[in-house]
Protein backbone atom coordinates (compact mmCIF):
# COMPACT_ATOMS: atom_id res chain seq x y z
CA UNK A 1 0.00 0.00 0.00
CA UNK A 2 1.38 3.99 -0.73
CA UNK A 3 2.35 5.41 2.31
CA UNK A 4 -0.88 8.21 3.55
CA UNK A 5 -0.28 12.00 3.75
CA UNK A 6 -2.38 14.51 5.19
CA UNK A 7 -2.24 17.89 4.15
CA UNK A 8 -3.54 20.83 6.70
CA UNK A 9 -4.30 24.34 5.02
CA UNK A 10 -6.87 27.46 5.07
CA UNK A 11 -5.89 28.01 1.28
CA UNK A 12 -7.98 25.75 -0.64
CA UNK A 13 -6.43 26.46 -3.86
CA UNK A 14 -2.83 25.36 -2.36
CA UNK A 15 -4.36 21.92 -0.38
CA UNK A 16 -6.18 20.76 -3.58
CA UNK A 17 -3.04 21.53 -6.10
CA UNK A 18 -0.39 19.89 -3.60
CA UNK A 19 -3.09 16.96 -3.36
CA UNK A 20 -2.98 16.70 -7.32
CA UNK A 21 0.87 16.72 -7.33
CA UNK A 22 1.32 13.69 -5.17
CA UNK A 23 -1.57 11.43 -5.61
CA UNK A 24 -0.35 9.37 -8.13
CA UNK A 25 2.33 8.37 -5.24
CA UNK A 26 0.81 8.84 -2.19
CA UNK A 27 -2.65 8.11 -0.47
CA UNK A 28 -3.42 11.78 0.33
CA UNK A 29 -6.13 12.98 2.57
CA UNK A 30 -7.36 16.76 2.94
CA UNK A 31 -7.77 19.13 6.01
CA UNK A 32 -9.26 22.56 6.19
CA UNK A 33 -8.73 23.78 9.72
CA UNK A 34 -6.43 22.16 12.64
CA UNK A 35 -10.05 20.90 14.32
CA UNK A 36 -10.69 19.03 10.70
CA UNK A 37 -6.67 17.41 11.08
CA UNK A 38 -8.08 16.67 14.76
CA UNK A 39 -10.64 14.60 13.50
CA UNK A 40 -9.27 12.44 10.46
CA UNK A 41 -5.60 11.83 12.65
CA UNK A 42 -7.83 10.37 15.42
CA UNK A 43 -9.51 8.28 12.64
CA UNK A 44 -6.53 6.57 10.92
CA UNK A 45 -2.80 6.63 11.33
CA UNK A 46 -0.80 8.72 8.70
CA UNK A 47 2.84 8.55 7.48
CA UNK A 48 3.17 11.95 6.80
CA UNK A 49 1.80 15.32 8.25
CA UNK A 50 2.09 18.63 5.97
CA UNK A 51 0.95 21.45 7.51
CA UNK A 52 0.71 25.10 7.38
CA UNK A 53 2.03 27.27 10.00
CA UNK A 54 -0.72 30.53 10.10
CA UNK A 55 -4.52 29.21 9.99
CA UNK A 56 -7.63 30.40 10.90
CA UNK A 57 -8.31 29.43 13.93
CA UNK A 58 -5.36 27.39 15.85
CA UNK A 59 -2.02 27.00 14.32
CA UNK A 60 -0.17 23.85 12.51
CA UNK A 61 2.04 23.73 15.69
CA UNK A 62 -1.01 22.23 17.87
CA UNK A 63 -1.63 20.08 14.79
CA UNK A 64 2.27 18.60 15.13
CA UNK A 65 1.71 18.66 18.89
CA UNK A 66 -1.44 16.78 18.36
CA UNK A 67 -0.22 14.06 15.47
CA UNK A 68 3.16 13.65 18.05
CA UNK A 69 0.98 12.47 20.70
CA UNK A 70 -0.34 9.40 18.96
CA UNK A 71 0.73 5.85 19.43
CA UNK A 72 1.51 5.64 15.52
CA UNK A 73 3.44 9.13 15.49
CA UNK A 74 3.63 10.39 11.75
CA UNK A 75 6.72 12.78 10.51
CA UNK A 76 5.60 16.34 10.44
CA UNK A 77 6.50 18.61 7.91
CA UNK A 78 5.82 22.08 8.23
CA UNK A 79 4.83 24.69 5.74
CA UNK A 80 5.04 28.49 5.86
CA UNK A 81 5.29 32.11 3.91
CA UNK A 82 6.73 33.18 6.73
CA UNK A 83 9.89 31.51 6.67
CA UNK A 84 12.91 32.62 8.92
CA UNK A 85 15.23 31.30 11.23
CA UNK A 86 12.72 31.60 14.27
CA UNK A 87 10.26 29.69 12.71
CA UNK A 88 12.00 26.66 11.86
CA UNK A 89 13.63 26.99 15.24
CA UNK A 90 9.93 26.62 17.14
CA UNK A 91 8.64 23.95 14.71
CA UNK A 92 11.44 21.92 15.15
CA UNK A 93 11.28 22.48 19.37
CA UNK A 94 7.34 21.08 18.45
CA UNK A 95 8.73 17.68 17.06
CA UNK A 96 8.90 18.77 13.10
CA UNK A 97 11.40 16.71 10.70
CA UNK A 98 11.89 19.87 8.57
CA UNK A 99 10.00 22.99 7.45
CA UNK A 100 9.78 24.42 3.80
CA UNK A 101 8.96 27.96 2.71
CA UNK A 102 5.81 29.51 0.35
CA UNK A 103 5.86 29.10 -2.67
CA UNK A 104 6.99 25.72 -2.21
CA UNK A 105 9.22 24.47 -4.52
CA UNK A 106 7.21 20.74 -5.60
CA UNK A 107 10.73 18.54 -6.36
CA UNK A 108 12.42 20.04 -3.11
CA UNK A 109 8.82 19.07 -1.43
CA UNK A 110 9.20 15.52 -2.73
CA UNK A 111 12.71 14.61 -1.99
CA UNK A 112 12.03 16.12 1.64
CA UNK A 113 8.13 13.54 1.86
CA UNK A 114 10.62 10.25 0.44
CA UNK A 115 13.40 11.80 3.36
CA UNK A 116 10.79 11.88 6.47
CA UNK A 117 9.01 8.46 5.27
CA UNK A 118 12.26 6.32 5.49
CA UNK A 119 13.33 8.35 8.21
CA UNK A 120 9.95 7.32 9.77
CA UNK A 121 11.11 3.52 8.72
CA UNK A 122 14.07 3.27 10.31
CA UNK A 123 12.71 4.92 13.26
CA UNK A 124 9.99 1.95 13.36
CA UNK A 125 12.84 -0.44 12.73
CA UNK A 126 15.04 0.60 15.56
CA UNK A 127 12.07 0.83 18.06
CA UNK A 128 10.96 -2.87 16.59
CA UNK A 129 14.60 -3.96 17.28
CA UNK A 130 14.47 -2.76 20.67
CA UNK A 131 11.49 -4.24 21.62
CA UNK A 132 12.90 -7.27 20.50
CA UNK A 133 16.17 -7.36 22.57
CA UNK A 134 13.89 -6.06 25.20
CA UNK A 135 12.26 -9.61 25.08
CA UNK A 136 15.17 -11.62 24.58
CA UNK A 137 17.16 -10.45 27.25
CA UNK A 138 14.39 -9.98 29.62
CA UNK A 139 14.33 -12.39 32.84
CA UNK A 140 11.20 -13.84 31.32
CA UNK A 141 12.87 -14.86 28.48
CA UNK A 142 15.38 -17.18 30.23
CA UNK A 143 15.21 -20.86 29.74
CA UNK A 144 15.36 -22.36 33.54
CA UNK A 145 14.14 -22.20 36.84
CA UNK A 146 16.91 -23.81 39.27
CA UNK A 147 18.17 -22.27 42.59
CA UNK A 148 21.58 -21.54 41.12
CA UNK A 149 20.58 -19.74 37.99
CA UNK A 150 17.70 -17.95 39.79
CA UNK A 151 20.94 -16.76 42.54
CA UNK A 152 22.35 -14.87 38.99
CA UNK A 153 18.75 -13.72 37.93
CA UNK A 154 18.41 -12.28 42.10
CA UNK A 155 21.85 -10.65 41.19
CA UNK A 156 21.59 -9.62 38.05
CA UNK A 157 18.10 -7.91 38.51
CA UNK A 158 19.90 -5.46 41.94
CA UNK A 159 23.02 -4.47 39.65
CA UNK A 160 21.37 -3.81 36.76
CA UNK A 161 19.75 -0.59 37.59
CA UNK A 162 23.40 0.45 38.87
CA UNK A 163 26.50 1.87 37.81
CA UNK A 164 29.00 -0.76 39.09
CA UNK A 165 31.44 -2.08 37.19
CA UNK A 166 30.36 -5.71 37.19
CA UNK A 167 32.51 -8.87 36.83
CA UNK A 168 30.96 -12.66 35.69
CA UNK A 169 33.15 -15.53 36.08
CA UNK A 170 32.44 -19.07 35.45
CA UNK A 171 33.69 -21.68 32.82
CA UNK A 172 33.35 -21.16 28.79
CA UNK A 173 30.19 -21.82 27.44
CA UNK A 174 27.93 -20.68 30.73
CA UNK A 175 26.60 -17.67 29.17
CA UNK A 176 28.61 -15.12 30.40
CA UNK A 177 28.55 -12.72 27.18
CA UNK A 178 24.15 -13.64 27.41
CA UNK A 179 23.92 -11.99 30.93
CA UNK A 180 26.40 -9.14 30.22
CA UNK A 181 23.63 -8.14 27.50
CA UNK A 182 20.88 -8.90 30.49
CA UNK A 183 22.65 -6.15 32.43
CA UNK A 184 22.95 -3.72 29.80
CA UNK A 185 19.22 -4.34 28.45
CA UNK A 186 18.04 -3.92 32.07
CA UNK A 187 19.56 -0.87 32.72
CA UNK A 188 19.11 3.21 31.78
CA UNK A 189 21.61 2.64 29.28
CA UNK A 190 19.54 -0.12 27.36
CA UNK A 191 18.73 2.50 24.31
CA UNK A 192 22.39 3.30 24.22
CA UNK A 193 25.16 1.09 22.77
CA UNK A 194 26.32 -2.31 23.55
CA UNK A 195 29.80 -2.98 22.76
CA UNK A 196 31.40 -6.56 22.77
CA UNK A 197 35.40 -7.24 22.79
CA UNK A 198 36.65 -10.43 23.12
CA UNK A 199 40.32 -9.76 24.50
CA UNK A 200 41.69 -13.06 23.53
CA UNK A 201 41.10 -12.78 20.19
CA UNK A 202 42.81 -9.35 19.56
CA UNK A 203 46.67 -9.24 19.21
CA UNK A 204 48.16 -7.92 22.23
CA UNK A 205 49.97 -5.50 19.94
CA UNK A 206 46.89 -4.52 18.82
CA UNK A 207 44.22 -4.42 21.71
CA UNK A 208 45.40 -1.20 23.51
CA UNK A 209 44.64 0.84 19.75
CA UNK A 210 40.99 -1.49 19.76
CA UNK A 211 39.85 -0.33 23.03
CA UNK A 212 41.33 3.57 23.22
CA UNK A 213 41.40 4.36 19.10
CA UNK A 214 44.56 6.00 17.63
CA UNK A 215 45.57 9.44 15.68
CA UNK A 216 46.96 9.34 12.61
CA UNK A 217 50.62 8.31 12.41
CA UNK A 218 50.69 6.56 16.03
CA UNK A 219 52.40 3.95 14.62
CA UNK A 220 53.35 2.14 11.45
CA UNK A 221 50.39 1.48 9.54
CA UNK A 222 47.81 4.23 11.53
CA UNK A 223 46.84 6.15 8.02
CA UNK A 224 44.04 7.71 9.67
CA UNK A 225 42.63 8.48 12.81
CA UNK A 226 40.53 6.05 14.35
CA UNK A 227 38.02 5.43 17.45
CA UNK A 228 38.46 2.90 20.04
CA UNK A 229 35.45 0.47 21.48
CA UNK A 230 35.50 3.17 24.82
CA UNK A 231 34.32 5.95 22.11
CA UNK A 232 31.87 3.27 20.56
CA UNK A 233 30.43 2.34 24.22
CA UNK A 234 30.05 6.15 24.89
CA UNK A 235 26.64 6.38 26.78
CA UNK A 236 26.44 2.19 26.82
CA UNK A 237 27.87 -0.66 28.14
CA UNK A 238 31.56 -1.57 27.03
CA UNK A 239 31.77 -5.80 27.82
CA UNK A 240 35.29 -7.34 28.07
CA UNK A 241 35.26 -10.70 27.22
CA UNK A 242 38.52 -12.44 28.92
CA UNK A 243 39.98 -9.92 30.75
CA UNK A 244 42.38 -11.91 32.26
CA UNK A 245 43.95 -12.09 28.42
CA UNK A 246 45.32 -8.24 28.55
CA UNK A 247 48.64 -7.31 28.47
CA UNK A 248 50.30 -4.90 31.38
CA UNK A 249 50.58 -1.93 29.19
CA UNK A 250 47.07 -2.25 28.40
CA UNK A 251 45.92 -2.93 32.20
CA UNK A 252 47.43 0.42 33.06
CA UNK A 253 45.36 2.24 30.74
CA UNK A 254 42.20 0.15 32.10
CA UNK A 255 42.96 1.73 36.08
CA UNK A 256 43.44 4.71 34.75
CA UNK A 257 39.99 4.88 32.78
CA UNK A 258 38.54 3.21 35.77
CA UNK A 259 40.03 5.69 38.09
CA UNK A 260 39.30 9.19 35.72
CA UNK A 261 36.55 7.97 33.36
CA UNK A 262 39.06 9.46 31.01
CA UNK A 263 41.83 8.31 28.55
CA UNK A 264 44.21 9.15 25.83
CA UNK A 265 43.70 8.07 22.41
CA UNK A 266 47.47 6.33 21.03
CA UNK A 267 49.16 9.26 19.98
CA UNK A 268 47.25 11.82 21.53
CA UNK A 269 48.08 13.74 24.97
CA UNK A 270 44.04 15.04 24.90
CA UNK A 271 41.95 13.32 27.52
CA UNK A 272 38.51 12.21 26.56
CA UNK A 273 36.07 11.70 28.90
CA UNK A 274 33.06 9.07 28.01
CA UNK A 275 30.27 7.96 29.96
CA UNK A 276 30.81 3.96 30.01
CA UNK A 277 29.65 1.44 32.20
CA UNK A 278 31.98 -1.70 32.47
CA UNK A 279 30.97 -5.65 32.44
CA UNK A 280 33.72 -7.70 32.58
CA UNK A 281 34.00 -12.04 32.11
CA UNK A 282 36.76 -14.38 32.29
CA UNK A 283 37.14 -18.02 32.85
CA UNK A 284 40.61 -18.00 34.88
CA UNK A 285 40.80 -17.29 38.22
CA UNK A 286 41.86 -13.51 38.38
CA UNK A 287 43.54 -13.80 42.05
CA UNK A 288 45.44 -16.54 41.22
CA UNK A 289 47.30 -14.58 38.38
CA UNK A 290 47.34 -11.52 40.81
CA UNK A 291 49.14 -13.76 43.18
CA UNK A 292 51.41 -14.80 40.59
CA UNK A 293 52.12 -11.45 39.02
CA UNK A 294 50.59 -11.47 35.92
CA UNK A 295 47.44 -9.12 36.80
CA UNK A 296 47.38 -6.31 38.40
CA UNK A 297 45.94 -6.37 42.35
CA UNK A 298 44.84 -2.57 42.27
CA UNK A 299 43.02 -3.08 38.70
CA UNK A 300 41.38 -6.50 40.02
CA UNK A 301 39.83 -4.75 43.06
CA UNK A 302 38.72 -2.05 40.76
CA UNK A 303 37.24 -4.64 38.31
CA UNK A 304 35.87 -6.93 40.94
CA UNK A 305 33.11 -4.64 42.20
CA UNK A 306 30.30 -6.68 41.67
CA UNK A 307 31.15 -10.44 40.93
CA UNK A 308 28.51 -13.10 39.62
CA UNK A 309 29.83 -16.43 38.83
CA UNK A 310 27.52 -18.57 36.56
CA UNK A 311 27.16 -21.78 37.28
CA UNK A 312 28.32 -24.56 34.81
CA UNK A 313 25.50 -26.54 33.37
CA UNK A 314 26.19 -29.68 36.01
CA UNK A 315 25.18 -27.49 38.80
CA UNK A 316 22.01 -27.02 37.07
CA UNK A 317 20.71 -30.30 35.90
CA UNK A 318 17.16 -29.81 36.45
CA UNK A 319 17.52 -27.09 33.66
CA UNK A 320 18.92 -29.72 30.89
CA UNK A 321 15.42 -31.10 29.50
CA UNK A 322 13.72 -27.51 30.03
CA UNK A 323 17.26 -26.33 27.55
CA UNK A 324 16.97 -29.28 25.64
CA UNK A 325 13.57 -28.82 24.71
CA UNK A 326 13.96 -25.43 24.34
CA UNK A 327 16.73 -25.13 21.68
CA UNK A 328 14.86 -28.31 20.07
CA UNK A 329 12.24 -26.38 18.97
CA UNK A 330 14.45 -23.42 18.03
CA UNK A 331 16.31 -25.19 16.20
CA UNK A 332 13.12 -27.43 14.12
CA UNK A 333 11.60 -24.06 13.76
CA UNK A 334 14.64 -22.67 12.29
CA UNK A 335 15.60 -25.72 10.03
CA UNK A 336 12.08 -26.11 9.02
CA UNK A 337 12.24 -29.61 9.88
CA UNK A 338 9.89 -31.81 11.86
CA UNK A 339 10.42 -31.81 15.92
CA UNK A 340 12.32 -34.20 17.66
CA UNK A 341 11.53 -35.67 20.91
CA UNK A 342 13.75 -37.50 23.49
CA UNK A 343 12.65 -40.74 25.23
CA UNK A 344 12.56 -40.47 29.39
CA UNK A 345 15.91 -42.70 28.54
CA UNK A 346 17.69 -40.27 26.54
CA UNK A 347 16.98 -37.34 28.74
CA UNK A 348 17.91 -39.72 31.77
CA UNK A 349 21.36 -40.26 29.91
CA UNK A 350 21.70 -36.63 29.07
CA UNK A 351 20.92 -35.08 32.41
CA UNK A 352 23.55 -37.30 34.22
CA UNK A 353 25.85 -35.66 31.19
CA UNK A 354 28.51 -33.52 32.78
CA UNK A 355 28.59 -31.00 29.45
CA UNK A 356 32.14 -29.66 29.34
CA UNK A 357 30.98 -27.61 27.10
CA UNK A 358 28.20 -26.27 28.96
CA UNK A 359 25.14 -24.66 27.01
CA UNK A 360 27.43 -24.01 24.06
CA UNK A 361 27.60 -27.55 23.54
CA UNK A 362 23.70 -28.80 24.48
CA UNK A 363 23.23 -26.41 22.12
CA UNK A 364 24.97 -27.70 19.34
CA UNK A 365 23.77 -31.13 20.67
CA UNK A 366 20.21 -30.08 19.98
CA UNK A 367 21.20 -28.34 16.33
CA UNK A 368 22.96 -31.76 15.08
CA UNK A 369 20.20 -34.02 16.48
CA UNK A 370 17.34 -31.85 14.47
CA UNK A 371 19.25 -31.33 11.72
CA UNK A 372 20.74 -35.19 10.99
CA UNK A 373 17.58 -36.68 12.55
CA UNK A 374 14.97 -34.52 11.13
CA UNK A 375 11.33 -35.38 12.60
CA UNK A 376 10.70 -38.86 15.18
CA UNK A 377 12.46 -39.92 18.44
CA UNK A 378 15.89 -40.39 20.33
CA UNK A 379 16.17 -42.86 22.50
CA UNK A 380 19.62 -43.22 24.92
CA UNK A 381 20.48 -45.80 21.82
CA UNK A 382 20.50 -43.40 19.78
CA UNK A 383 23.30 -41.00 21.67
CA UNK A 384 26.87 -41.06 21.10
CA UNK A 385 28.69 -42.73 23.63
CA UNK A 386 30.65 -39.84 24.65
CA UNK A 387 27.19 -38.96 26.90
CA UNK A 388 28.14 -42.36 28.76
CA UNK A 389 31.14 -40.64 30.56
CA UNK A 390 33.55 -40.91 34.12
CA UNK A 391 32.70 -42.89 36.46
CA UNK A 392 32.82 -46.88 37.21
CA UNK A 393 32.96 -49.47 33.96
CA UNK A 394 30.33 -51.06 33.70
CA UNK A 395 30.89 -53.53 30.79
CA UNK A 396 33.64 -53.78 28.96
CA UNK A 397 32.92 -55.45 25.05
CA UNK A 398 35.34 -58.58 24.86
CA UNK A 399 36.87 -57.68 21.80
CA UNK A 400 39.40 -54.79 20.81
CA UNK A 401 38.38 -51.85 18.47
CA UNK A 402 36.36 -48.50 18.82
CA UNK A 403 33.19 -50.30 20.09
CA UNK A 404 34.67 -52.45 23.02
CA UNK A 405 35.42 -49.13 24.69
CA UNK A 406 34.36 -48.41 28.64
CA UNK A 407 30.93 -47.94 29.81
CA UNK A 408 30.95 -45.74 32.67
CA UNK A 409 28.32 -46.60 35.64
CA UNK A 410 25.35 -44.27 36.30
CA UNK A 411 24.39 -43.51 39.46
CA UNK A 412 21.35 -46.42 38.53
CA UNK A 413 23.04 -48.88 36.87
CA UNK A 414 21.43 -50.23 33.71
CA UNK A 415 20.53 -54.06 33.86
CA UNK A 416 22.75 -56.69 32.10
CA UNK A 417 20.22 -56.57 28.80
CA UNK A 418 20.19 -52.72 28.46
CA UNK A 419 23.67 -53.23 28.52
CA UNK A 420 24.26 -55.45 26.27
CA UNK A 421 21.73 -53.74 23.64
CA UNK A 422 24.13 -50.53 24.43
CA UNK A 423 27.40 -52.45 23.42
CA UNK A 424 25.43 -53.94 20.16
CA UNK A 425 24.22 -50.76 18.97
CA UNK A 426 27.47 -49.01 19.79
CA UNK A 427 29.01 -51.99 18.24
CA UNK A 428 26.53 -51.32 14.72
CA UNK A 429 27.39 -48.23 14.66
CA UNK A 430 30.98 -48.34 14.80
CA UNK A 431 31.10 -50.88 12.16
CA UNK A 432 28.62 -48.47 9.79
CA UNK A 433 25.95 -51.46 10.04
CA UNK A 434 28.46 -54.13 9.00
CA UNK A 435 27.16 -56.60 10.78
CA UNK A 436 30.41 -59.14 10.28
CA UNK A 437 32.83 -56.14 11.77
CA UNK A 438 30.40 -55.62 14.28
CA UNK A 439 30.10 -59.41 15.37
CA UNK A 440 34.09 -59.07 15.27
CA UNK A 441 33.98 -56.10 17.88
CA UNK A 442 31.34 -57.63 20.31
CA UNK A 443 33.50 -60.92 20.12
CA UNK A 444 30.47 -63.17 19.29
CA UNK A 445 29.77 -64.86 16.24
CA UNK A 446 27.83 -64.05 13.17
CA UNK A 447 24.92 -65.76 14.30
CA UNK A 448 24.60 -64.64 17.68
CA UNK A 449 24.42 -61.48 16.04
CA UNK A 450 21.70 -62.47 14.28
CA UNK A 451 19.55 -64.12 16.89
CA UNK A 452 20.09 -60.43 18.83
CA UNK A 453 18.89 -58.51 16.19
CA UNK A 454 15.63 -60.71 15.71
CA UNK A 455 14.78 -59.96 19.54
CA UNK A 456 15.83 -56.36 19.15
CA UNK A 457 15.40 -55.09 15.66
CA UNK A 458 15.16 -51.42 16.62
CA UNK A 459 19.39 -51.72 17.38
CA UNK A 460 19.65 -52.50 13.90
CA UNK A 461 21.92 -49.54 11.79
CA UNK A 462 21.89 -49.03 8.04
CA UNK A 463 25.08 -48.85 6.02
Amino acid sequence: MPESILIVDDEKHTREGLAAALEDDYDVYQARDADEAFRLLDEEPFDVVLTDLRMAGKSGLKVIDHALQLPQRPVCIMMTAYGNVQTAVEAMKHGAFDFLTKPLNLEKLEILIKRAIQSRKLESENKELHQRLDRKFSFEGIVGNSAALNRVLDQVRQVAPSRATVMLTGETGTGKELVAQMVHQNSDRSRGPFVPVHCAAIPANLLESELFGHEKGAFTGAAERRIGRFEAADGGTLFLDEIGEIDAPTQVKLLRFLETRSFERLGSLKAIQVDVRLVCATNRDLKELVDKGEFREDLYYRLNVVPIRLPALRERPDDIPLLLSHFMTVFSEENATPPVQLTAGALEVLQRYNWPGNIRELRNFCENTVVMKRGGEVTEYDLDARFYQSGEPVRSAPASGAAARTEPALSNPLSKEENEKRLLRNALIEARGNRTRAAELMGISRRTLHRKLAQWPELDVQG
